[in-house]
């Protein structure tokens, strides 16, 4: 595959990775940016979802990622710039020296989601989740313990940010997500699909620990402070992570790891 240089960060062939920071919190028409060599690997690997616009690398970074680069699909623009050039296009010091663009996958509707999973899966669910790294570290954890897909509802941010792609070190670019609805048809949704809807929740007189693997399940999470709604918890099975030392609750990432390790340890 042929290197392009680049010599301008202006040249308009690289104009989507101008200003990376800014960008970021406008949205990119159905496009990303995905940042640093774990997160490029899983995007041109076959599990990924997500296909390659462009790839943009520093000179120094070519070499080492040759494998990558032949593993992107035929005729993907490769850039190569140097480091000077690459921080001025990102906008501050860019030291991985890896960026590529990449198209976000069809939206799929909820019920088309669950019902493809098979009678034991285990889902994660979230709502008002604004944290880009509590995004990404939620996304980490459910493809460590082999979710079967996550549930965004409306008021949570985009998984695609850059840092929620970064964080979760490439998870969201291949684990199966819903298109965002509101909270309440989020749980008819999985109410629909047979899953057990288990709300998170602090106040819950039942312990996480008593569950054990086993049958359609959705672990449900809300956000930090606010946590879930009242009348949310009372349609679902309250479940609660006891606590010592006067914490009432673990942070929603933390939450979700070891949630996730109860229902589908065996």
């Amino acid at each position: 595959m042929t290197i392009i240089s680049i010599d301008d960060p202006k040249d308009p062939r690289i104009a989507a990775y101008q200003d990376i920071r800014e960008r970021d919190l406008t949205g990119r028409e159905g496009l990303f940016v995905a940042e640093g060599e774990v997160v490029l690997r899983t995007l041109v690997s076959p599990s990924s979802r997500c296909r390659p616009r462009s790839i943009l690398l520093a000179a120094k970074r070519v070499e080492g990622l040759r494998d990558v680069i032949a593993a992107a699909p035929v005729g993907t623009p490769v850039y190569s710039a140097s480091q000077a050039v690459l921080d001025a296009v990102a906008g501050f010091p860019l030291h991985r020296g890896i960026l590529a663009l990449g198209e976000k996958p069809s939206p799929m509707a909820a019920a088309d989601m669950l019902a493809g999973l098979g009678e034991d899966a285990v889902v994660v669910a979230a709502s008002g989740i604004g944290n880009h790294d509590n995004i990404g570290g939620i996304f980490r954890n459910a493809a460590a313990f082999g979710a079967g897909g996550v549930l965004l509802d409306d008021l949570s941010g985009d998984p695609f940010y850059r840092k929620s792609i970064r964080v979760s070190v490439g998870a969201v670019l291949r684990t199966p997500i819903a298109a965002p609805l509101p909270l309440h048809a989020l749980v008819d949704a999985l109410e629909a699909q047979e899953f057990e809807v288990i709300a998170l929740t602090p106040s819950a007189s039942e312990p996480l620990s008593a569950l054990r693997p086993g049958g359609r399940r959705a672990l449900l999470l809300g956000s930090e402070g606010p946590g879930l709604p009242d009348d949310i918890i009372r349609r679902c099975r309250a479940v609660g992570i006891r606590m010592s030392g006067g914490f009432d609750s673990l942070n929603v990432a933390a939450t979700s790891a070891v949630a996730l390790h109860q229902l589908t340890a065996g």
